[in-house]
């Protein structure tokens, strides 16, 4: 069998990726900015009333941790239980440091339409909708989510799309295809968010090889001017999708690409891995940053910017990127 030309560097890609230990999508790995201020234990909605909606394409392991693993299964709607940070110094301290959410349990709700029963949770109020990327557990993802939107000081509801990454390192081609596989659940949610009159704007922040999976949504949605008309902002964290990809995708998305915000870092280890990986191509989140301007999208390029080793989560861990998201999210209230 003739070797392929591409296997050597994908070999040196799979060693980078043990150099660099490239769990960086899991919240857990964030290291974060100590100059970053903590954010009142009370800030957020989801820090007064701590449920996390979760619509997700991953197969449900019933009552037992972590509740959802990495097979992919039927759409899915739950309402997760968070425990917030502690109150006081010493707490919001801790939660600056490490992202102190965690999980306590998980209400599965027996519905025949679970892209309904979501949107039917979100009724009256704006929707914050993370879409996370590879290498997430189920768990690490909504701890994710909780941080994020509590950093965000968000006063509506907050949700995850949680689809089924196999949570290793080298599960990287099976992550990309359940990413793609999950597009119809993705899209489903969407429409259901929008068929409910009573919710307001849609923000969705997707990471890393989240974006692919929003990107191809967005696609399939192109003709709904419903759906574009609800959505406040759409914020690409790291986005590892192909450049030359991104480039067709949002070219046909309309106007909806003046309300996208790109977070981009040249720098980005994770980002360089992923394009050995993909035969060399660059990915959007570390690409040239007039090269996506000319899409008519914002960027923000976080170059020197936080303490982690491989700079692919400085949305949840910089506290100056995260107000990225913020004011991105503030201009989309009145898109």
């Amino acid at each position: 069998m003739p070797v392929s030309r591409h296997a050597p560097s994908r070999r040196l890609a799979i060693s980078g990726l043990l150099a660099l230990g490239l769990s960086a999508c899991a919240q857990s790995e964030a290291t974060v900015s100590p100059f970053a201020e903590p954010t009142r234990a009370d800030a957020s909605a989801l820090g007064k009333e701590p449920e996390l909606l979760v619509v997700t394409t991953r197969r449900s392991l019933g009552a037992r941790q972590p509740y959802f693993g990495s097979d992919r299964g039927s759409l899915t709607f739950a309402e997760v239980r968070l425990s917030p940070p502690a109150r006081g110094i010493s707490g919001q301290i801790s939660s600056v440091v490490s992202g102190d959410w965690a999980v306590l349990g998980v209400d599965a709700a027996d519905s025949s339409d679970p892209a309904r029963a979501f949107a039917q949770a979100a009724t009256g109020r704006d929707v914050l909708l993370y879409v996370h990327g590879f290498n997430e557990t189920f768990e690490s993802a909504a701890r994710s989510a909780g941080q994020l939107s509590h950093s965000l000081e968000f006063q509506g509801r907050t949700a995850i799309f949680t689809w089924p990454s196999g949570g290793k390192l080298f599960d990287y081609a099976y992550d990309r295809e359940s990413a793609l596989w999950s597009r119809d659940g993705f899209v489903r949610a969407l429409q259901a968010l929008v068929a409910n009159p009573t919710v307001g704007r849609i923000h969705i922040v997707a990471h890393s090889m989240g974006s692919f999976l929003t990107l191809e949504g967005l696609r399939e949605l192109r003709d709904s001017a419903e759906v574009y008309a609800r959505i406040g902002s759409v914020i690409f964290a790291s986005p590892d999708v192909d450049i030359d990809a991104f480039e067709q995708t949002v070219s046909r998305l309309g106007p909806l690409a003046r309300r996208m915000t790109v977070i981009i870092d040249p720098g980005d280890r994770a980002l360089a891995v992923s394009a050995r990986i993909a035969g060399g191509v660059a990915r959007a989140g570390a690409t040239d940053r007039a090269r996506l301007e000319a899409l008519g999208v914002r960027v923000a390029d976080t170059s020197g910017r936080g303490w982690s080793m491989l700079r692919h989560d400085l949305f949840l861990s910089d506290s100056e990127v995260t107000q990225v998201v913020r004011r991105a999210m503030d201009r989309g209230k009145g898109a």
